[in-house]
């Protein structure tokens, strides 16, 4: 069959699953965008009103469903807004595919109007970026970036069409996905292009070695990162956990993949982990870190971090081996495998007088009540208590980030979306309309800060349009929080622009004038109310939690200290 490229294109999607596509379109993407108006019914577009959370909505989908995301944008100003989004996917390993559209052939090089090296912009921040030049190409490069993106450690790749490329026709195969990978020359393609991302099966030394170490410790203990969310290894990991009996804490990345009521889980670990997961780490003599990459925000103190252990680390990315913490061992794999192999091997153990001293201290932090306003316990007690048991949960990044993830208990993987090695401020609502759009049958609630969501509140008409019942709750301080958290703490409360008294706006008319509804709350009673008022509503529901302007983020370690070493405890 011969057809022209942007039809390549979209029978290129339809091969690999594809059902949804987020995007923007504009001049030089027009004829991929007027084959997709031909395609009804079979891909479905959702288009945002900004290209950043296009991107970011594309990434909600992919880390709820554990499939690949697809976004579109055309070239220039729309190609580059798509730039933190790709970071943001890239630095916490969620598979997306982003196409872009660039000026004809003829231009390139020319300062054309909207001309943007956009391939060299990504290069950096995805596992390959391709530019097509002509329609021939099309069909085996967008298979080869979908097997790159969902092969080993999963990750954004960008795809960069010349407009010409999409306008002219070549001959195109119908090749079903699984097909690919023993289809002649694109089998050899996909196999050279992800050789360098596919993980080694384990070796048999090194599982038992880590055997023998686990059979003499007497304090053991156990981080679950991101990569045991990404190779849904959640199953794996609790039975680990429970046949060391040991204690379990988990990072941002790795929320979901132990149940966080689990009662082996100590919570969060590193700079606002818990005491039971930080003073666990500091006391213990072996620590197996499974899909954890030691980031500043664990290991905030490389030297000293858990300098009484042997560290072990189990990760599918062999560059991230003694990155930032040396080790004492290392096994390189898949989570999941590698897991199932050591729990082929291993028996059960006790640590009673270990887990003893582990849990008498604190897994979840402590606020006090003002009777003015809500605190962040409050808030999300009442969550825990209104929202359905598997809600999907988005966040933007800053306190309400940290109070999210401290206080609500994440069962399985994918159900909290959250931007953990870029920290997009931003990010919470695009990933939560790409999460409702994944998951009709769950409910997804959005939490943000008051300046978060004025980076991303233009995506309310987004959610009113595709009538996608999202709850909003923002935490409204009247300051950039974590900022001024850091104001009070180390540059002596001089809050040089943190301060949103006097910029409004007023959150909930902001909602009414998208056709959607909200509520100011200050009272548990009050957001119970407005929790079952925006479950039952129908469309999206935006709640305005009051809370004190120097409610701070406890337990906090400063950068570059010991992790056991509370500045605010």
């Amino acid at each position: 069959m011969r057809y022209n490229g942007a039809r390549i294109i979209v029978e290129c999607l339809l091969e690999q699953g594809v059902d949804t596509v987020f995007g923007y379109p504009g001049g030089t993407i027009l004829n991929v965008y007027d084959e997709l108006y031909a395609s009804k019914g079979r891909i479905r577009h959702i288009l945002t009103s900004h290209e950043q959370h296009a991107a970011h909505a594309a990434d909600g989908y992919a880390r709820s469903t554990g499939r690949v995301g697809v976004c579109m944008a055309t070239s220039g100003p729309g190609a580059a807004n798509l730039t933190t989004g790709i970071a943001t996917a890239y630095l916490d390993s969620s598979p997306v595919v982003f196409i872009t559209c660039n000026v004809s052939g003829n231009l390139i090089g020319k300062d054309a109007f909207q001309e943007v090296d956009m391939t060299g912009i990504a290069m950096p921040i995805t596992k390959s970026a391709f530019l097509v030049k002509r329609a021939e190409d099309l069909a085996d490069t967008i298979r080869e970036a979908f097997a790159i993106a969902r092969s080993g450690r999963p990750g954004p790749v960008l795809i960069d069409i010349q407009k010409d490329a999409t306008a002219n026709s070549a001959e195109y195969t119908p090749l079903a996905r699984e097909q690919h990978a023993t289809h002649g020359s694109l089998a050899n393609l996909i196999h050279r292009s992800s050789q360098d991302f596919r993980p080694p099966e384990p070796n048999k030394e090194d599982l038992d070695t880590l055997v023998e170490m686990i059979s003499k410790s007497e304090r053991p203990f156990l981080i679950c990162g991101g990569g045991v969310v990404l190779s849904r290894a959640h199953g794996e990991f609790v039975e680990f956990t429970e046949r060391l009996d040991a204690p379990a804490a988990f990072t941002v990345m790795g929320c979901g993949g132990i149940p966080g009521k689990h009662p082996l889980a100590t919570g969060l670990v590193g700079m606002h982990g818990s005491q039971a997961s930080n003073i666990g780490v500091a006391n213990c003599d072996l620590l197996i870190a499974v899909g954890c990459r030691f980031s500043d925000r664990v290991a905030l103190d490389p030297a000293s971090f858990a300098h009484q252990a042997k560290v072990v680390q189990i990760d599918i990315d062999r560059s991230e081996i003694d990155k930032n913490v040396q080790t004492a061992h290392h096994i390189i794999g898949d989570a999941k495998r590698v897991l199932s192999c050591l729990l082929s091997r291993l028996g059960q153990f006790r640590h009673d007088e270990w887990k003893e001293k582990v849990f008498a201290y604190p897994r979840q932090p402590q606020y006090p009540e003002s009777g003015e306003t809500l605190n962040p316990k409050q808030v999300f007690d009442t969550i825990k208590r209104i929202m359905p048991q598997d809600t999907i949960v988005s966040t933007d990044v800053g306190q309400h980030q940290m109070w999210c993830i401290q206080n609500l208990r994440f069962d399985y993987p994918g159900q909290l979306l959250t931007s953990g090695g870029f920290g997009t401020m931003g990010f919470g609502l695009g990933a939560a309309i790409g999460a409702k759009l994944a998951n009709p049958g769950k409910a997804v609630i959005h939490v943000t800060g008051d300046g978060s969501f004025r980076m991303n509140c233009n995506e309310l008409s987004t959610e009113a349009y595709y009538k996608l019942p999202i709850i909003t709750v923002v935490f409204n301080n009247r300051t950039l929080g974590m900022v001024r958290q850091l104001q009070s703490l180390f540059y002596h409360k001089r809050y040089s622009q943190t301060d949103l008294d006097h910029r409004g706006p007023d959150f909930v008319k902001l909602a009414e004038a998208f056709g959607l509804s909200g509520c100011h709350v200050r009272t548990v009673e009050q957001l119970e109310e407005a929790l079952k008022a925006g479950l039952a509503c129908g469309h999206g529901y935006v709640i305005d939690c009051a809370i004190k302007k120097d409610e701070m983020v406890r337990p906090m370690v400063a950068s570059g200290k010991k992790i056991n070493d509370f500045v605010v405890d």
